[in-house]
């Protein structure tokens, strides 16, 4: 039993059932043990790859949207250009690559700012960006973003946001926790605490005994904070992470360790875990601040801003084999059996403002 199952353990022995939201937090932010905190989970030695690490094109496509976007917002003086959660740096350095070639003056009149909890992280990051770190500054939380008009991107941001889980019973729908089986081992149990039935999907009242329900106010605060800004600044949102467009039943939760799928109560802090993003509740989020929130499929996005054509030209020269990465690399973000229908994009401008290839519809 690994450290952090111990501490788990105890917790419930010593105050009862814990919530899937409390476990998620502790699996992934504990100081001592937990899997952000402790791991390195990029890449290939880690346990899953994301976007970036897939390819440059990637980071250099959401460079291109963020400069439309700041275009589109009437290329504001003294942009802050930030990303929220930025994982080992990659995309960082890609999108300030492709900046400095797209317009050196919008680069040296931004702040640019990287929005990350973990000391950790934050190292290799700086490592990553080499010489590009000197004019970059680091803050823990979106509250300590300095002023100006903010043009920020968070990839699969949201998916490590805790969710709450709702388990329909005999007596109705009751919140989902973690406890103890007769064997000492963590275990699903239903606790007492119940869901107001306005925040259930449709289909709610017809469900099986046993269906589950995910709701995630983390996430939505965490949108509404970044909305907040947005709206009082002025700016613009770009999110790619992996969900649904409409609330439904199902439970999404997983886990992932050394590229496979894991048992979600076998090895807290040694795997991560998330759960899918309802991109409803972040639109209405978004939208409740009067701003626009428009979402597409990440292969729409990216082959709406030029992923054939980029690769193209990345491969223009090379040898056969590194043409054959980038068909790969290019399969793989935006392929529709792959990231490209599974992941979604979602865009977050001013009412007045539509960044291709997003369209006008809200």
């Amino acid at each position: 039993m690994s450290e952090l199952k111990r501490k788990i353990a105890r917790l419930i022995e010593a105050a009862g059932p814990i919530s899937v939201a409390d476990y998620m937090s502790l699996c992934l932010l504990d100081p001592e043990h937990g899997y952000y905190t402790t791991r390195e989970p990029f890449g290939e030695k880690g346990d899953f790859i994301t976007a970036p690490e897939v390819s440059q094109m990637f980071g250099e496509l959401v460079a291109v949207w963020l400069y439309s976007a700041w275009k589109a917002c009437g290329a504001p003086a003294a942009p802050v250009l930030a990303e929220i959660g930025p994982g080992r740096g990659t995309m960082m350095a890609d999108m300030l690559r492709t900046l400095e070639r797209l317009d050196p003056s919008f680069l040296s009149d931004a702040k640019l700012i990287l929005i990350e909890a973990s000391a950790r992280l934050s190292k290799v990051q700086r490592e990553t960006l080499g010489q590009r770190a000197e004019n970059c500054t680091w803050i823990a939380d979106v509250g300590d973003l300095p002023e100006g008009p903010l043009f920020i991107a968070g990839n699969e941001l949201f998916d490590a946001l805790p969710v709450r889980q709702y388990v329909k019973t005999a007596q109705g729908w009751r919140e989902r926790m973690i406890g103890l089986d007769d064997k000492e081992q963590l275990a699903f149990v239903a606790g007492a605490g119940s869901l107001e039935t306005s925040l259930l999907p449709e289909g709610a009242d017809n469900a099986r005994e046993g269906a589950i329900v995910e709701i995630a106010p983390a996430r939505t605060a965490m949108m509404q904070r970044i909305a907040e800004a947005l709206a009082r600044r002025g700016g613009a949102g770009l999110f790619p992470d992996y969900g649904y467009e409409k609330p439904a039943i199902g439970d999404t939760l997983q886990a992932l360790r050394a590229h496979a799928y894991d048992d979600v109560l076998a090895h807290p802090g040694e795997a991560d875990i998330t759960a899918h993003v309802d991109f409803h509740a972040l639109k209405q989020a978004a939208k409740s601040h009067g701003l626009s929130a428009r979402t597409m499929s990440q292969g729409d996005f990216l082959l709406g801003l030029g992923l054939l054509e980029r690769a193209g030209r990345l491969g223009a020269g090379r040898s056969h084999g590194e043409q054959e990465a980038i068909r790969d690399a290019v399969e793989r973000l935006a392929g529709p059996e792959t990231m490209g229908e599974l992941f979604r994009v979602l865009a977050v401008t001013p009412s007045t403002v539509t960044v291709p290839p997003f369209t006008s519809a809200h």
